[in-house]
């Protein structure tokens, strides 16, 4: 008789409910994120249950869902105490791939944030596949960079990691990857000759070569003269 222990199943979500996680930011102080929607698996709704058994206050939060939650975080970027839970969806829109729904809570009031878009220059080489995750604190975003577009865009090998923070209830961000989406083409090393110096013998040889034979002339010069002079006497 086999006695392995067997994993308790992970409890199915019923309809209208599509995904479910549940954060705990300290004992008694948890926040349940559901998305559901009826008849459509690319938009929908999106809903944060916070439930504060220490002081016995449960508030519900929600929004409008672009595509479908793909991951859900939690940080205090910002060290106010206040618990930041950030949405991570995967857009339908094929420019920006990722959505970020933000809200930071205190007490039993929520303030949705801004996530910052990517800029032009952060954007260059993007094509999806986002990495978020948690480190030191900070909400991280990482993704490969592509050369070309379309179909026909290839990966490079790079990846651009931004680093994002929070002050006064704004994001703040940072780029920590040192890449470049633009194309370099190494320019062949052409050896220049060396100088000849003084003491060269080639470069002796081709200036004392025209001193003779100007010294040469000068001499014929003067025997012609000299001549023509002796016989006038």
């Amino acid at each position: 008789m086999d006695n392995t222990p067997v994993a308790p199943k992970k409890p199915e979500i019923m309809e209208p409910f599509r995904f479910h996680k549940m954060i705990e930011v300290s004992p008694g102080n948890d926040f349940d994120i559901l998305s559901w929607g009826r008849g459509s698996s690319a938009v929908g709704s999106f809903i944060i249950l916070h439930s504060d058994s220490v002081n016995m206050k449960y508030t519900t939060t929600t929004g409008d869902l672009d595509g479908y939650i793909v991951d859900v975080y939690n940080s205090d970027m910002d060290l106010d105490g206040n618990p930041e839970i950030l949405i991570q969806a995967k857009a339908t829109d094929t420019t920006n791939y990722a959505v970020i729904y933000a809200f930071e809570f205190e007490n039993d009031k929520a303030q949705k944030l801004d996530f910052p878009k990517l800029t032009k220059s952060q954007k260059a080489g993007y094509r999806g596949n986002d990495n978020f995750y948690i480190q030191d604190g900070k909400f991280m975003r990482e993704f490969p960079i592509y050369d070309g577009n379309g179909k026909n865009a290839k990966s490079t090998g790079a990846k651009r990691l931004l680093q994002y923070g929070l002050k006064n209830n704004e994001f703040t961000v940072q780029q920590l990857s040192k890449d470049s989406t633009a194309k370099t083409t190494a320019k062949p090393m052409v050896m220049q000759p060396l100088k000849a110096s003084s003491s060269s013998g080639s470069g002796s040889s081709s200036t004392s070569g025209k001193k003779k034979h100007k010294t040469t002339e000068e001499h014929t010069t003067h025997h012609k003269k000299k001549k023509h002079h002796h016989s006038e006497e």
